[in-house]
C-alpha cells in the first residue's frame, strides 16, 4: 500500500535481503515519530522489484537495503534518482553476478522445486553470521524468518538475483546522503565490496562493524541505529540539488 508522509519527516523504505522479512529490521531504532514502512522482495526481476519499492509510498523517501535490498535500491536510484532524499546500503555487492553465483542460485532453486526448502534454508544459515556454526538460538531465529518468506518467495529471489546487473556507474550519478555499511566478518559480502561502492557514490560514508556478518542489524543493531540516525540528520540538513563531495571512509565501529 502506499501512503503519503508529511515533508518534515521522510519516510524510510526498509528492503529486506534474501530470505528476509521486516523482522530483520526488528532490533534497530530510528528517532522517534519517524515514519518507517516495509516491503516485501516477490516480484522475479530486479525491475520489478525496484518498481515495488518505489511504489511502495508516493513522493521522496530514504530507501535502507540489506544484500538483495541493496540492490534493489540500487535499481530504484538509476530509474528515479529524484525520488531518493538518502541512501544506506549494507552486506551487499554492486557487482555483476560471478558464474559461480549463477549455478549456486541454480541449485538452490532446484532443491525448492523438488520440496526442498528446508535444506536450502539451512544451506544459507552459515553464512549470515560471524560464525560457522552460530548460536542455536540465533540459528533458530533465521530460520523461522526465511520459512515466513516461504518458497515461492524464495524462488522468485533467486530470479531475480540473476537479472541483477553492475550498478558502480549508477551509483556514481547519486546526489543524496548516503551510508555504506559493511561487517568486518561478512563472508558473502565481504567490506572490499563495500569500499568499491562507497568510492562509487559521491560522498559516501562508509562503516566496517567489527565482528559483524552478513544480518548487520540482529549482530550490531547499536551500530546500524546510528548509522541510520547520522542518515537522517544528514537528509534534513542537505538541500537537495546540493554538490556532492568524494567518498568519506570513517573508522570501524566497535
Amino acid at each position: 500500500m502506499t501512503r503519503s508522509c508529511p515533508p518534515s519527516l521522510p519516510p524510510v523504505v526498509m528492503v529486506p535481503g534474501m530470505l528476509c522479512d521486516a523482522s530483520l529490521w526488528s532490533d534497530v531504532v530510528l528517532p522517534e515519530g519517524h515514519p518507517v514502512l516495509h516491503i516485501e522482495l516477490t516480484e522475479p526481476d530486479i525491475g520489478a522489484m525496484a518498481e515495488e519499492l518505489l511504489s511502495s509510498v508516493s513522493g521522496p523517501f530514504v530507501a535502507v537495503g540489506l544484500s538483495l535490498g541493496a540492490v534493489v535500491a540500487f535499481e530504484a536510484l538509476r530509474r528515479a534518482p529524484e525520488r531518493l532524499l538518502g541512501l544506506c546500503v549494507m552486506s551487499t555487492n554492486a557487482g555483476a553476478p560471478r558464474p559461480d553465483q549463477y549455478a549456486a542460485w541454480q541449485a538452490m532453486d532446484g532443491l525448492i522445486a523438488d520440496g526442498r526448502f528446508a535444506d536450502v534454508v539451512e544451506q544459507t544459515l552459515t553464512g549470515m553470521f560471524p560464525v560457522p556454526q552460530p548460536p542455536a538460538q540465533s540459528a533458530e531465529r533465521y530460520r523461522r524468518m526465511a520459512h515466513a518468506v516461504g518458497p515461492e518467495a524464495a524462488r522468485s529471489q533467486l530470479a531475480a538475483q540473476t537479472t541483477r546487473q553492475d550498478t558502480i556507474g549508477v551509483l556514481r550519478t547519486a546526489r543524496c546522503p548516503a551510508v555504506v555499511l559493511s561487517g568486518s566478518r561478512d563472508a558473502l559480502c565481504p567490506p572490499d565490496f563495500h569500499r568499491v561502492i562507497a568510492r562509487a557514490v559521491p560522498g559516501a560514508e562508509l562503516r566496517e562493524v567489527a565482528g559483524a556478518g552478513h544480518l548487520l542489524p540482529w549482530h550490531s543493531p547499536s551500530a546500524v541505529s546510528a548509522a541510520l540516525r547520522g542518515l537522517l540528520v544528514r537528509v534534513r540538513e542537505t538541500p537537495p540539488s546540493a554538490p556532492r563531495t568524494s567518498a568519506h571512509i570513517a573508522p570501524p565501529a566497535a
